[in-house]
Protein backbone atom coordinates (compact mmCIF):
# COMPACT_ATOMS: atom_id res chain seq x y z
CA UNK A 1 0.00 0.00 0.00
CA UNK A 2 1.27 3.49 -1.12
CA UNK A 3 2.27 6.27 1.51
CA UNK A 4 -0.51 8.58 1.83
CA UNK A 5 0.41 11.51 -1.20
CA UNK A 6 -1.62 13.80 0.79
CA UNK A 7 -0.38 14.53 4.25
CA UNK A 8 -3.87 13.76 6.43
CA UNK A 9 -3.74 16.82 8.36
CA UNK A 10 -4.10 18.76 5.12
CA UNK A 11 -7.02 17.00 4.55
CA UNK A 12 -10.58 19.38 5.13
CA UNK A 13 -13.43 17.56 5.64
CA UNK A 14 -14.74 19.51 2.09
CA UNK A 15 -12.20 17.78 0.50
CA UNK A 16 -12.26 14.05 1.57
CA UNK A 17 -15.91 14.60 1.10
CA UNK A 18 -15.33 15.37 -2.11
CA UNK A 19 -13.31 12.88 -3.22
CA UNK A 20 -15.51 10.59 -1.36
CA UNK A 21 -18.28 11.20 -3.53
CA UNK A 22 -16.02 11.28 -6.60
CA UNK A 23 -14.87 8.12 -5.98
CA UNK A 24 -18.31 6.86 -4.93
CA UNK A 25 -19.83 8.22 -8.31
CA UNK A 26 -16.73 6.35 -10.23
CA UNK A 27 -17.52 2.86 -9.48
CA UNK A 28 -21.00 2.71 -9.13
CA UNK A 29 -21.09 4.45 -13.09
CA UNK A 30 -18.98 2.18 -13.98
CA UNK A 31 -20.47 -1.24 -12.57
CA UNK A 32 -24.23 -0.13 -13.72
CA UNK A 33 -23.09 0.54 -17.47
CA UNK A 34 -23.50 -2.99 -17.60
CA UNK A 35 -27.33 -3.45 -16.43
CA UNK A 36 -28.99 -2.75 -19.53
CA UNK A 37 -26.09 -4.88 -21.55
CA UNK A 38 -26.10 -7.92 -19.99
CA UNK A 39 -29.88 -9.35 -20.22
CA UNK A 40 -29.23 -8.23 -24.15
CA UNK A 41 -25.77 -10.31 -24.15
CA UNK A 42 -27.07 -13.13 -21.96
CA UNK A 43 -30.39 -13.43 -24.31
CA UNK A 44 -27.78 -14.07 -26.90
CA UNK A 45 -25.98 -16.99 -26.45
CA UNK A 46 -29.76 -18.32 -24.83
CA UNK A 47 -30.05 -17.53 -21.35
CA UNK A 48 -33.81 -17.31 -20.65
CA UNK A 49 -35.72 -14.63 -18.92
CA UNK A 50 -35.98 -16.21 -15.68
CA UNK A 51 -31.99 -17.18 -15.91
CA UNK A 52 -31.35 -13.51 -16.24
CA UNK A 53 -33.85 -12.94 -12.81
CA UNK A 54 -31.38 -15.34 -10.90
CA UNK A 55 -28.35 -13.97 -12.13
CA UNK A 56 -29.14 -10.60 -11.04
CA UNK A 57 -30.53 -12.42 -7.70
CA UNK A 58 -27.31 -14.00 -7.29
CA UNK A 59 -25.82 -10.10 -6.76
CA UNK A 60 -27.95 -8.93 -4.45
CA UNK A 61 -27.78 -12.20 -2.49
CA UNK A 62 -24.08 -12.31 -2.11
CA UNK A 63 -23.88 -8.16 -1.54
CA UNK A 64 -26.24 -8.99 1.10
CA UNK A 65 -24.74 -11.63 2.86
CA UNK A 66 -21.10 -10.18 2.65
CA UNK A 67 -22.08 -6.61 3.47
CA UNK A 68 -21.77 -7.07 7.68
CA UNK A 69 -18.56 -9.15 7.45
CA UNK A 70 -17.02 -6.34 4.99
CA UNK A 71 -18.12 -3.75 7.33
CA UNK A 72 -16.02 -5.77 10.46
CA UNK A 73 -13.31 -6.26 8.77
CA UNK A 74 -13.14 -2.79 7.51
CA UNK A 75 -13.24 -2.21 10.99
CA UNK A 76 -10.33 -3.99 11.73
CA UNK A 77 -8.15 -3.74 8.72
CA UNK A 78 -8.79 -0.19 8.00
CA UNK A 79 -11.18 1.21 5.32
CA UNK A 80 -8.78 2.26 2.35
CA UNK A 81 -7.35 -1.44 2.17
CA UNK A 82 -10.96 -2.20 2.11
CA UNK A 83 -12.18 -0.31 -0.39
CA UNK A 84 -8.98 -1.25 -2.75
CA UNK A 85 -9.94 -4.97 -2.15
CA UNK A 86 -13.73 -4.13 -3.57
CA UNK A 87 -12.75 -2.47 -6.39
CA UNK A 88 -10.21 -4.91 -7.84
CA UNK A 89 -12.91 -6.82 -7.03
CA UNK A 90 -15.12 -5.01 -9.44
CA UNK A 91 -12.47 -4.93 -11.65
CA UNK A 92 -11.82 -8.20 -12.34
CA UNK A 93 -15.52 -9.35 -12.47
CA UNK A 94 -16.10 -6.44 -15.32
CA UNK A 95 -13.23 -8.07 -17.12
CA UNK A 96 -14.26 -11.40 -16.88
CA UNK A 97 -18.02 -10.55 -18.23
CA UNK A 98 -16.26 -10.37 -21.56
CA UNK A 99 -15.39 -14.28 -21.70
CA UNK A 100 -18.58 -15.67 -20.40
CA UNK A 101 -20.49 -17.47 -22.97
CA UNK A 102 -23.20 -19.40 -20.14
CA UNK A 103 -25.31 -18.96 -17.72
CA UNK A 104 -23.41 -20.67 -14.80
CA UNK A 105 -20.55 -18.18 -16.06
CA UNK A 106 -22.86 -14.94 -15.86
CA UNK A 107 -23.74 -16.11 -12.37
CA UNK A 108 -20.32 -17.15 -10.84
CA UNK A 109 -19.53 -13.70 -12.00
CA UNK A 110 -22.21 -11.61 -10.92
CA UNK A 111 -21.43 -13.26 -7.61
CA UNK A 112 -18.13 -11.73 -7.70
CA UNK A 113 -19.12 -8.48 -8.40
CA UNK A 114 -21.17 -8.49 -5.18
CA UNK A 115 -18.67 -9.75 -3.35
CA UNK A 116 -16.68 -6.47 -4.63
CA UNK A 117 -19.92 -4.29 -3.99
CA UNK A 118 -20.56 -5.69 -0.33
CA UNK A 119 -16.36 -4.80 0.43
CA UNK A 120 -16.56 -1.27 -1.03
CA UNK A 121 -19.79 -0.05 0.07
CA UNK A 122 -20.25 0.00 3.80
CA UNK A 123 -17.07 1.08 3.85
CA UNK A 124 -17.29 3.78 1.73
CA UNK A 125 -20.35 4.88 3.78
CA UNK A 126 -18.63 4.13 7.02
CA UNK A 127 -16.03 6.39 5.73
CA UNK A 128 -17.83 9.60 4.89
CA UNK A 129 -19.42 9.40 8.75
CA UNK A 130 -15.94 9.01 10.32
CA UNK A 131 -14.72 12.20 8.14
CA UNK A 132 -17.78 14.50 8.73
CA UNK A 133 -18.26 16.36 12.19
CA UNK A 134 -21.48 15.75 13.92
CA UNK A 135 -22.83 18.99 12.81
CA UNK A 136 -22.54 18.12 9.36
CA UNK A 137 -23.12 14.26 8.58
CA UNK A 138 -26.66 14.62 6.94
CA UNK A 139 -25.79 16.57 4.31
CA UNK A 140 -22.51 14.67 4.18
CA UNK A 141 -25.10 11.68 3.30
CA UNK A 142 -26.86 13.77 1.46
CA UNK A 143 -23.84 14.50 -1.06
CA UNK A 144 -22.35 11.42 -0.55
CA UNK A 145 -25.65 9.43 -1.93
CA UNK A 146 -26.45 11.90 -4.28
CA UNK A 147 -23.38 10.86 -5.70
CA UNK A 148 -24.23 7.49 -5.51
CA UNK A 149 -27.56 7.78 -7.47
CA UNK A 150 -26.00 9.92 -9.98
CA UNK A 151 -23.63 7.14 -10.76
CA UNK A 152 -26.01 4.63 -10.69
CA UNK A 153 -28.58 6.79 -12.94
CA UNK A 154 -25.83 7.56 -15.42
CA UNK A 155 -24.28 4.41 -15.97
CA UNK A 156 -27.07 2.43 -17.24
CA UNK A 157 -27.91 5.55 -20.01
CA UNK A 158 -24.04 5.39 -21.17
CA UNK A 159 -23.67 1.67 -21.20
CA UNK A 160 -27.22 1.30 -23.19
CA UNK A 161 -26.11 3.64 -25.67
CA UNK A 162 -22.57 2.16 -25.99
CA UNK A 163 -23.99 -1.11 -26.15
CA UNK A 164 -25.89 0.23 -29.23
CA UNK A 165 -22.59 2.09 -31.03
CA UNK A 166 -19.79 -0.45 -30.46
CA UNK A 167 -21.38 -3.79 -29.66
CA UNK A 168 -21.81 -5.70 -25.57
CA UNK A 169 -17.90 -6.32 -24.91
CA UNK A 170 -16.57 -2.69 -25.51
CA UNK A 171 -18.92 -1.77 -22.71
CA UNK A 172 -17.35 -4.29 -20.24
CA UNK A 173 -14.00 -2.75 -20.86
CA UNK A 174 -14.29 0.47 -20.84
CA UNK A 175 -16.53 0.05 -17.36
CA UNK A 176 -13.03 -1.92 -16.33
CA UNK A 177 -11.17 0.94 -17.50
CA UNK A 178 -13.88 3.35 -15.48
CA UNK A 179 -13.25 0.50 -11.92
CA UNK A 180 -9.51 0.82 -12.62
CA UNK A 181 -9.34 4.98 -12.49
CA UNK A 182 -11.20 4.00 -9.21
CA UNK A 183 -8.94 2.04 -7.62
CA UNK A 184 -6.08 4.49 -8.59
CA UNK A 185 -8.47 7.56 -7.15
CA UNK A 186 -8.73 5.48 -3.66
CA UNK A 187 -4.86 4.47 -3.61
CA UNK A 188 -3.72 7.83 -3.92
CA UNK A 189 -5.95 10.54 -2.72
CA UNK A 190 -7.65 8.68 -0.08
CA UNK A 191 -6.32 8.36 2.97
CA UNK A 192 -5.49 5.53 5.44
CA UNK A 193 -4.96 7.35 8.37
CA UNK A 194 -7.68 9.68 10.83
CA UNK A 195 -8.60 12.73 9.63
CA UNK A 196 -10.91 14.92 11.13
CA UNK A 197 -12.80 12.50 13.90
CA UNK A 198 -11.25 10.42 16.28
CA UNK A 199 -11.05 7.17 14.79
CA UNK A 200 -9.36 3.94 15.17
CA UNK A 201 -8.68 1.03 13.58
CA UNK A 202 -9.41 -2.35 16.15
CA UNK A 203 -7.08 -4.91 16.71
CA UNK A 204 -7.53 -7.68 14.44
CA UNK A 205 -6.59 -9.95 17.32
CA UNK A 206 -9.05 -8.76 19.91
CA UNK A 207 -12.54 -11.17 19.94
CA UNK A 208 -15.83 -8.62 18.70
CA UNK A 209 -17.93 -7.91 21.26
CA UNK A 210 -21.37 -8.15 19.83
CA UNK A 211 -22.98 -6.59 22.63
CA UNK A 212 -23.13 -2.86 22.18
CA UNK A 213 -24.57 -4.09 18.54
CA UNK A 214 -27.47 -6.29 19.70
CA UNK A 215 -28.39 -4.25 22.85
CA UNK A 216 -28.58 -1.12 20.39
CA UNK A 217 -32.24 -0.78 19.94
CA UNK A 218 -31.64 2.21 17.90
CA UNK A 219 -29.37 1.18 15.21
CA UNK A 220 -31.55 -2.17 15.19
CA UNK A 221 -34.79 -0.28 14.56
CA UNK A 222 -32.23 1.54 11.65
CA UNK A 223 -31.44 -1.52 10.00
CA UNK A 224 -35.40 -2.64 10.12
CA UNK A 225 -36.54 0.78 8.94
CA UNK A 226 -33.85 0.15 5.79
CA UNK A 227 -35.60 -3.27 5.45
CA UNK A 228 -38.94 -2.47 4.88
CA UNK A 229 -38.46 1.03 2.67
CA UNK A 230 -36.33 -0.86 0.62
CA UNK A 231 -39.45 -3.65 0.04
CA UNK A 232 -40.76 -1.14 -1.44
CA UNK A 233 -38.31 0.21 -3.70
CA UNK A 234 -37.80 -3.42 -5.11
CA UNK A 235 -41.26 -3.68 -5.62
CA UNK A 236 -41.65 -0.76 -7.37
CA UNK A 237 -38.00 -1.24 -9.91
CA UNK A 238 -39.42 -4.92 -9.96
CA UNK A 239 -43.32 -4.41 -11.10
CA UNK A 240 -43.93 -0.84 -11.90
CA UNK A 241 -43.11 -2.18 -15.59
CA UNK A 242 -45.93 -4.75 -15.97
CA UNK A 243 -48.82 -2.26 -13.37
CA UNK A 244 -48.38 0.52 -16.05
CA UNK A 245 -48.73 -1.74 -19.15
CA UNK A 246 -51.92 -2.84 -17.59
CA UNK A 247 -53.05 0.57 -17.01
CA UNK A 248 -52.49 1.92 -20.80
CA UNK A 249 -48.96 3.13 -20.99
CA UNK A 250 -46.28 2.57 -23.49
CA UNK A 251 -42.81 2.35 -22.80
CA UNK A 252 -41.75 5.30 -23.42
CA UNK A 253 -43.76 6.95 -20.98
CA UNK A 254 -42.82 3.77 -18.57
CA UNK A 255 -39.37 5.09 -19.19
CA UNK A 256 -40.04 8.38 -18.02
CA UNK A 257 -41.87 7.08 -14.61
CA UNK A 258 -38.71 4.96 -13.90
CA UNK A 259 -36.02 8.01 -14.34
CA UNK A 260 -39.02 9.94 -12.11
CA UNK A 261 -37.87 7.98 -9.05
CA UNK A 262 -34.59 8.35 -8.60
CA UNK A 263 -33.97 11.73 -10.20
CA UNK A 264 -36.34 13.63 -7.52
CA UNK A 265 -34.71 10.80 -4.83
CA UNK A 266 -31.10 11.88 -5.93
CA UNK A 267 -32.06 16.14 -5.98
CA UNK A 268 -34.11 15.55 -2.58
CA UNK A 269 -30.88 14.33 -0.02
CA UNK A 270 -28.84 17.16 -0.51
CA UNK A 271 -31.60 19.62 0.47
CA UNK A 272 -33.29 17.02 3.43
CA UNK A 273 -29.15 15.85 4.69
CA UNK A 274 -28.96 20.25 5.37
CA UNK A 275 -32.05 20.00 6.92
CA UNK A 276 -31.53 17.05 8.90
CA UNK A 277 -28.41 18.90 10.44
CA UNK A 278 -30.04 22.28 11.19
CA UNK A 279 -33.30 20.60 13.12
CA UNK A 280 -31.41 18.10 14.73
CA UNK A 281 -34.78 16.02 15.20
CA UNK A 282 -33.18 12.80 12.44
CA UNK A 283 -35.50 10.15 14.50
CA UNK A 284 -38.64 12.53 13.71
CA UNK A 285 -37.35 13.16 10.01
CA UNK A 286 -36.69 9.36 9.29
CA UNK A 287 -40.14 8.34 10.60
CA UNK A 288 -41.79 10.59 8.37
CA UNK A 289 -40.08 9.58 5.45
CA UNK A 290 -40.73 5.48 5.86
CA UNK A 291 -44.52 6.75 6.39
CA UNK A 292 -44.55 8.59 3.49
CA UNK A 293 -42.74 5.65 1.17
CA UNK A 294 -45.66 3.36 2.49
CA UNK A 295 -48.26 6.05 1.37
CA UNK A 296 -46.32 6.79 -2.27
CA UNK A 297 -46.41 2.83 -2.83
CA UNK A 298 -50.24 2.70 -2.45
CA UNK A 299 -50.71 5.52 -4.39
CA UNK A 300 -50.09 3.47 -7.08
CA UNK A 301 -52.84 0.93 -6.88
CA UNK A 302 -55.12 3.80 -8.06
CA UNK A 303 -53.13 5.19 -10.52
CA UNK A 304 -54.62 4.53 -13.69
CA UNK A 305 -53.01 8.49 -16.08
CA UNK A 306 -49.18 8.99 -16.78
CA UNK A 307 -49.89 11.91 -14.28
CA UNK A 308 -51.00 9.71 -11.57
CA UNK A 309 -47.95 7.48 -12.24
CA UNK A 310 -45.40 10.50 -12.43
CA UNK A 311 -47.03 12.14 -9.14
CA UNK A 312 -46.58 8.26 -7.13
CA UNK A 313 -43.01 7.86 -8.38
CA UNK A 314 -41.95 11.68 -7.42
CA UNK A 315 -43.74 10.97 -3.97
CA UNK A 316 -41.75 8.31 -3.93
CA UNK A 317 -38.21 9.50 -4.63
CA UNK A 318 -38.79 12.21 -2.57
CA UNK A 319 -39.72 10.34 0.60
CA UNK A 320 -37.04 8.26 0.36
CA UNK A 321 -34.69 10.29 0.80
CA UNK A 322 -36.19 12.03 3.65
CA UNK A 323 -35.87 8.74 5.14
CA UNK A 324 -32.26 7.59 4.11
CA UNK A 325 -30.51 10.85 4.75
CA UNK A 326 -31.81 10.41 7.92
CA UNK A 327 -31.16 6.60 8.69
CA UNK A 328 -27.54 6.86 7.65
CA UNK A 329 -26.90 10.29 10.06
CA UNK A 330 -28.75 8.17 13.35
CA UNK A 331 -26.71 5.04 12.85
CA UNK A 332 -23.12 6.94 12.62
CA UNK A 333 -24.99 9.26 15.72
CA UNK A 334 -25.69 6.18 17.87
CA UNK A 335 -22.55 3.57 17.05
CA UNK A 336 -19.33 3.51 18.54
CA UNK A 337 -17.25 4.63 16.31
CA UNK A 338 -14.49 1.42 16.32
CA UNK A 339 -17.93 -0.43 15.16
CA UNK A 340 -19.09 1.98 12.55
CA UNK A 341 -18.18 -0.16 9.66
CA UNK A 342 -20.54 -3.61 11.18
CA UNK A 343 -22.95 -1.13 11.90
CA UNK A 344 -22.76 0.23 8.43
CA UNK A 345 -22.25 -3.46 6.47
CA UNK A 346 -25.40 -4.36 8.54
CA UNK A 347 -27.39 -1.25 6.83
CA UNK A 348 -26.32 -2.33 3.85
CA UNK A 349 -27.31 -5.95 4.10
CA UNK A 350 -30.79 -5.16 5.48
CA UNK A 351 -30.86 -2.63 2.32
CA UNK A 352 -29.87 -5.77 -0.38
CA UNK A 353 -31.97 -8.11 1.52
CA UNK A 354 -35.24 -5.49 1.57
CA UNK A 355 -34.59 -5.29 -2.34
CA UNK A 356 -34.86 -9.21 -3.13
CA UNK A 357 -37.84 -9.60 -0.62
CA UNK A 358 -39.74 -7.11 -2.56
CA UNK A 359 -38.83 -8.50 -6.05
CA UNK A 360 -38.76 -12.10 -5.14
CA UNK A 361 -41.56 -12.08 -2.06
CA UNK A 362 -44.21 -10.11 -3.91
CA UNK A 363 -44.54 -11.71 -7.32
CA UNK A 364 -46.85 -14.25 -5.53
CA UNK A 365 -48.68 -12.31 -3.89
CA UNK A 366 -49.27 -10.28 -7.18
CA UNK A 367 -50.32 -13.42 -8.65
CA UNK A 368 -52.75 -14.28 -6.42
CA UNK A 369 -54.25 -10.88 -5.66
CA UNK A 370 -53.38 -8.34 -8.29
CA UNK A 371 -50.74 -5.47 -8.55
CA UNK A 372 -52.98 -3.07 -6.83
CA UNK A 373 -52.91 -5.34 -3.92
CA UNK A 374 -49.73 -6.56 -3.91
CA UNK A 375 -48.37 -3.02 -4.16
CA UNK A 376 -50.83 -1.98 -0.87
CA UNK A 377 -49.17 -5.07 1.05
CA UNK A 378 -45.84 -3.57 0.46
CA UNK A 379 -46.94 -0.76 1.84
CA UNK A 380 -48.70 -2.34 4.96
CA UNK A 381 -45.72 -4.39 5.74
CA UNK A 382 -43.06 -1.36 5.63
CA UNK A 383 -45.51 0.56 8.21
CA UNK A 384 -45.53 -2.89 10.54
CA UNK A 385 -41.47 -2.15 10.83
CA UNK A 386 -42.09 1.21 11.13
CA UNK A 387 -44.05 0.72 14.04
CA UNK A 388 -41.01 -1.08 15.39
CA UNK A 389 -38.62 1.87 14.32
CA UNK A 390 -40.97 4.57 16.05
CA UNK A 391 -40.35 2.06 19.06
CA UNK A 392 -36.78 2.14 19.19
CA UNK A 393 -36.75 6.02 19.08
CA UNK A 394 -38.68 6.93 22.20
CA UNK A 395 -36.35 6.30 24.48
CA UNK A 396 -33.38 8.61 23.01
CA UNK A 397 -30.66 9.49 24.77
CA UNK A 398 -28.85 12.77 24.82
CA UNK A 399 -28.15 14.56 21.27
CA UNK A 400 -24.35 13.12 19.35
CA UNK A 401 -24.09 10.34 22.57
CA UNK A 402 -22.42 7.29 21.18
CA UNK A 403 -23.05 3.32 22.64
CA UNK A 404 -20.36 1.96 24.83
CA UNK A 405 -18.99 -0.99 25.62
Amino acid sequence: MPKDPIPAKRHSFAALLTLCCLVTFGCYFAVSMRLPVVPLYARGFGVSTSQIGMINAAFFLMAGLLSLPSGILSDRLGRKRMAVCGTVVLFIGMLLLCFSRSFFSLAGIYLLLGVGMAAFSPTMMSWVSKISPLTHIGRAYGWYTTALFCGMGMGPAVGGALGEWIGFKPVFLIAATFVAVTIWAVLWFLPARKTVSDHTIGNPRQPLNWRPILTNRRLIGCWLAAFGANIIAGSFFSFLPLLAHDRGLDVGQIGIVYLVQPLTNALSRIPFGTISDRIGRRNYQALAGVVLASLSIAIFAPAVTFVHFLLAASSLGVSLAIAFTSLGALIAETTESRLLGLAMGGYNSFIYFGQMAGSIGLGPLIEAMGFGAGFLLAGAFNLFLVCFFAWSMLERSRDNQKIST
